[in-house]
């Protein structure tokens, strides 16, 4: 992409032995608009005791992490899926003593983002945590649901991404059509149904930047209940094809930050089993 690409980096406990990584993805603003996983979370001190490296890049705005087929006049050029999937590892590896064993995680845009990933590079990571994300983007309501975010969030344009709706790589680009090639990989997968739940009650701190309560119940619940829906129907997709995930369906929650705190405590033995740590 010819830029520089910042990383967030969290350190094992003991640095002493080659570590495993956990890449985890931010939300559509990718952390360039401050909401990010060491802002809005106490990952921090979650982490503090574990033996992984924890990397978070700062940057994608809008992009889905993939490669875009071409460069668009608004949001720029993207080739996420090449940098995630092959420049980084390598030398990420070299430069924290990392074992090359990985996984990743992400939220709400990335969500839908890290599965795809997995199906892109097979191997790479031997667990996935998806939270509150549509896995589903050759689906009319998974289309629509990323050109409110790309075109009425950035005024980008998703035919530079993968095409007018319609195009093969749209197909190429859906979990739920490619789920087969996820077999073998450790999956958890979360949402909640967007109606309003703890974290919504008054009086409850929530992360700088949060939006208003009334917009995090009313956009974050028709929101998150969309991603409901996606999930439940890719938790019958996996079921169909005999592929075993972790699904954490939660009866009440908007689409927000201390949700997916919780989501990524409840998904980490799922992680950690999958990279050998404890």
């Amino acid at each position: 992409m010819d830029e520089v690409i910042k990383l967030q980096v969290l350190r094992p406990r003991d640095t002493s032995m080659a570590r495993p990584t956990l890449y985890l993805l931010n939300g559509a603003g990718a952390g360039e608009d401050g909401a990010n996983w060491i802002r809005q979370t106490d990952i921090v001190d979650f982490f503090a005791d574990k033996d992984v490296n924890v990397v978070i890049p700062v940057g994608g705005y809008l992009s889905y992490y993939t490669d875009w087929r071409s460069q668009d006049p608004v949001l720029g050029r993207n080739m996420w899926q090449t940098f995630l999937t092959r420049e980084l590892p390598p030398v990420l590896d070299d430069a924290l003593g990392a074992n090359g064993v990985n996984a990743i995680g992400g939220l709400s845009m990335s969500a839908g983002s890290v599965l795809d990933l997995a199906v892109q590079a097979p191997g790479l990571y031997r667990g996935v945590a998806s939270y509150s994300g549509c896995a589903m983007t050759s689906d009319p309501i998974g289309q629509a649901l990323i050109r409110i975010v790309v075109e009425g969030g950035g005024k980008g344009d998703t035919r530079n991404m993968w095409g007018p709706p319609g195009d093969p790589a749209w197909a190429l680009h859906d979990p739920y059509v490619n789920a087969d090639k996820l077999r073998g990989t450790a999956l958890f997968i979360s949402s909640a149904t967007g109606l309003p739940g703890p974290y919504e009650m008054p009086g409850v701190s929530r992360p700088t930047g949060s939006p208003p309560l009334q917009d995090q119940i009313a956009v974050g619940g028709f929101i998150e209940s969309v991603t409901n829906y996606c999930s439940h129907r890719l938790q019958q997709r996996l079921s169909d094809l005999g592929i075993p995930a972790q699904f954490d369906f939660r009866p009440t929650g908007t689409h927000s930050w201390l949700y997916w705190q919780d989501a990524l405590r409840t998904s980490w033995p799922v992680l950690s089993a999958a990279m050998g740590v404890d």
